[in-house]
């Protein structure tokens, strides 16, 4: 049969249209039917490890890291991001106000951008990712999301590497703004410091509360000896 092809017990049917798909399959099991083909039920054991495994499976399609289909009429985010080894691009859209992908790519270092510093191969990612997705974010306004924080103002401030300031002007006929994102290692720092910081607040309110119930008992101690 045309647009049927078998693989090992399995048959597939490719088609243009659902019509097709559906005229095809009708097809395919009325032959079938006809030479008394039949399947075997048992030959698949399907026990909880196999319940488990397809629940998973589930899981994952669903979830947020599955690339989604883009829409021209939402705002676009590209985060990009930089290692000594390679570079990382993530074109995302917000859909209830949850980001899921749209694409996602990714690039090996040439030796001698390995030699670049931190903050050069991190506009390096910026440049490359923006041109890899021009397709989506030329004229249209995007965000831009980095984890370096000397990047914020790349669109805007003076940097003494020219290689910088050459990527910055080759970003100009682009509209974004930035979004700068911490880490997840600079965030429970944060919150880290900020649990230090309260507990020494604590501790010294403890310390001046306990100082003055001690002035307070000393003065009292002080009234009733003048009294006698």
């Amino acid at each position: 049969m045309d647009n049927v092809v078998d693989y090992i017990d399995d048959l597939l049917i490719h088609t243009g249209t659902w019509e097709a798909h559906v005229k095809t399959l009708s097809e395919l099991f009325k032959r079938l039917q006809e030479a008394n083909f039949t399947g075997q039920p048992n030959i698949v054991n399907w026990d909880d490890s196999q319940e488990r495994v397809y629940n998973s499976l589930k899981v994952e399609v669903t979830s947020k890291t599955v690339p989604q289909l883009p829409d021209v009429n939402k705002k676009f985010v590209l985060r990009t991001d930089a290692s000594d080894r390679g570079l990382g691009a993530a074109l995302m859209q917000e859909n209830e106000s949850t980001l899921f992908p749209v694409a996602y790519s990714s690039k090996k270092l040439t030796h001698r951008e390995r030699k670049y510093s931190v903050t050069e191969r991190e506009a390096l990612a910026i440049v490359w990712g923006v041109k890899k997705f021009s397709l989506y974010l030329y004229g249209t306004v995007f965000t831009l999301q980095t984890d370096h924080g000397a990047l914020q103002f790349l669109n805007a401030a003076k940097f003494d590497s020219p290689r910088i300031m050459g990527w910055a002007l080759a970003l100009q006929i682009y509209n974004f703004d930035f979004q700068y994102i911490k880490e997840e290692e600079e965030e429970e720092e944060e919150e880290e410091e900020e649990e230090e910081e309260e507990e020494e607040e604590e501790e010294e309110e403890e310390v001046e509360v306990r100082g003055a119930e001690e002035g307070a008992r000393v003065g009292g101690g002080g009234e009733g000896a003048g009294g006698t």
